[in-house]
C-alpha cells in the first residue's frame, strides 16, 4: 500500500521505492509550446513491489517500458502514472523505467500557486519548489528522495539552456541545439531546474571563478549589480559553513520580472527587477546563494523542516550584512523581533502547515532561532556545528539538527530551540555575547 511520504503533499511521492537516477531527454519546441520527452528511472524497492506510481502533471503518455519489456498495465490520471509490473520487484532489487511522453507543458497549481513549467516572453523558466517537478518528468516527487541526473535539452539554436548539473557538449543540427548536463550529487526533485532564453554568460571573477552570471543578451548588467558580488558572497560563506558543495554556481537572469528569485540545484533564477543595487536585492541574491548549504545539500525530509532551508538562508542575509556594515546581525535581529509580533502565527516553527510555510514569520522567526542558539553557544561552537550540519547531513529533519548540536556542541540546548521551535508564544530577543 502506498504511504505519502509528505503530510503537506498527499497526493504526492511514494515511499515504497526510491530512484536513483533520472536519465531525461528533452526535445522543446518554443514556438508552440510542445515538449516529447524520453525519461529513464533507475528505481530500488524498498519493499516488494508490484507497481510503481509516479508523479506526471497533464502531459499524455506515449509508451512504458520496465527493463526493455512492456509492464502488464500502466494508467495515467491527470497527475499521477502508475505502473503496473508484469513481475514483482524484490526488496532491494532494482528496475529500469523508460517512459515516452508529450504534450504542452504547464504548471502544477497548489496551495502555493502555479509551480514548475513557465513561458515566459521569450522563454521558458522551470521552478519546481515545492510541487512543482511533475509539470516536465515523471518522477517521485518527494524531498527525501535525491537521485543522480542526466539531462539533454533540445531546442531553437538562437536560444541558450541553463539546466541542473555540470554542463557538456552541445551540438547543433538543422537548426536545432542539443544541450547536456550530468549531476552526480543526490537532488531533490524540486531542486531541478531549466531557463531556457536569448541569453549571454560571464564568469564571474573571483571565488576561483566558480560562478557564472547569464543574463539576456539585449540588457547590460549594471556595474553595481548586486549579482556581481556573488564571488565576495560566495567567499564569506565559505567561511561560515564550509566548502561550497558543488563545483559551481550559475545565476541566472531572465528577460521578465519576477516577484521572487528562486534556488535550485547548482544555480538560482532572477528576474530583470533583481539587478538594481539596493539592499532587498542583495540580501535575496546572498539568501538563494545560501541555500546551496541549507535546503540542497541538506534537505528537509519534510516540508515541515522548511525552516531548516528559511531560517538558515535568511540568518545568512543578516551575517552578510554585518560583514557589509550594513547592519549587525544583532541589529537585523532586533528589528525583526519587533516586527513579528505584528504577523499572524497561529502555528509552531517546527510544524507551521502548509499554508504558512512559506509565510515570512518563518523565515524570520527560523533566523531568530539560530541567532538564539549562536548566543547561547558563542561563535566558535555556533558556527562548527553549521559546517558539520552540512559535512554530515544530506537528508535532515528539525529532531535531527536538536540532537547534532547538542552532540557536536557538547551542550544540551533542547529547551532553548524547544521555546524558539515548538512553541507559539515568541520568546525575548536573543543578543549575542
Amino acid at each position: 500500500m502506498r504511504v505519502a511520504p509528505d503530510p503537506y503533499l498527499p497526493s504526492h511521492g511514494d515511499s515504497r521505492y526510491g530512484v536513483e537516477h533520472y536519465d531525461l531527454a528533452l526535445d522543446y519546441r518554443l514556438s508552440t509550446n510542445r515538449l516529447d520527452a524520453v525519461a529513464t528511472l533507475t528505481v530500488r524497492a524498498r519493499e516488494p513491489l508490484t507497481e510503481v506510481r509516479l508523479d506526471l502533471s497533464g502531459l499524455h503518455v506515449n509508451k512504458v517500458t520496465v527493463d526493455g519489456k512492456r509492464p502488464k498495465k500502466y494508467t495515467h490520471s491527470a497527475r499521477v502514472l502508475t505502473v503496473k509490473l508484469a513481475s514483482e520487484v524484490g526488496a532491494g532489487g532494482t528496475a529500469t523505467l523508460r517512459i515516452a511522453y508529450s504534450g504542452k507543458p504547464t504548471a502544477v497549481p497548489g496551495a502555493h500557486g502555479a509551480a514548475g513549467w513557465e513561458e515566459l516572453s521569450d522563454g521558458v523558466l522551470v521552478s519546481s519548489q515545492p510541487y512543482g517537478a511533475p509539470s516536465f518528468y515523471p518522477c517521485n516527487d518527494r524531498a527525501d528522495d535525491k537521485a543522480s541526473y542526466a539531462i539533454t535539452v533540445t531546442t531553437d539554436a538562437d536560444y541558450t539552456v541553463v539546466a541542473t548539473g555540470r554542463p557538456g557538449r552541445t551540438t547543433t543540427r538543422s537548426g536545432r541545439t542539443t544541450w547536456t548536463f550530468e549531476e552526480p550529487t543526490p537532488t531533490a526533485s524540486y531542486l531541478v531546474s531549466i531557463a531556457i532564453g536569448r541569453l549571454g554568460s560571464q564568469t564571474l571573477p573571483g571565488a576561483g571563478d566558480r560562478v557564472t552570471l547569464f543574463s539576456p543578451r539585449a540588457r547590460a548588467v549594471p556595474a553595481t549589480s548586486p549579482l556581481l558580488r556573488l564571488p565576495a558572497m560566495l567567499d564569506a560563506l565559505e567561511g561560515w559553513f564550509g566548502p561550497y558543495p558543488l563545483p559551481d554556481f550559475r545565476a541566472v537572469v531572465v528577460d521578465d520580472p519576477l516577484e521572487i528569485p528562486l534556488e535550485a540545484q547548482g544555480m538560482a533564477s532572477f528576474g530583470t527587477n533583481h539587478l538594481t543595487d539596493d539592499w532587498d536585492n542583495e540580501r535575496l541574491v546572498v539568501h538563494e546563494l545560501s541555500h546551496q548549504w541549507f535546503g540542497n545539500a541538506v534537505t528537509g525530509a519534510l516540508l515541515s523542516d522548511i525552516w531548516l532551508h528559511e531560517g538558515f538562508a535568511c540568518y545568512t542575509e543578516w551575517l552578510w550584512s554585518q560583514a557589509r556594515g550594513l547592519g549587525s546581525a544583532d541589529e537585523r535581529a532586533a528589528r525583526h523581533h519587533k516586527a513579528l509580533p505584528l504577523q499572524r502565527q497561529a502555528t509552531p516553527l517546527s510544524d507551521p502547515g502548509m499554508p504558512a510555510m512559506f509565510d515570512d514569520w518563518v523565515y524570520k522567526r527560523g533566523a531568530l532561532t539560530l541567532h538564539a542558539l549562536r548566543a547561547g553557544l558563542g561563535d566558535e561552537a555556533f558556527f562548527t556545528v553549521c559546517r558539520t550540519w552540512v559535512a554530515q547531513h544530506s537528508v535532515a529533519t528539525t529532531a535531527g539538527f536538536v540532537d547534532h548540536v547538542a552532540r557536536v556542541s557538547g551542550t544540551d540546548c533542547s529547551a532553548l530551540l524547544s521555546a524558539w521551535l515548538d512553541a507559539v508564544a515568541l520568546p525575548p530577543c536573543p543578543r549575542l555575547r
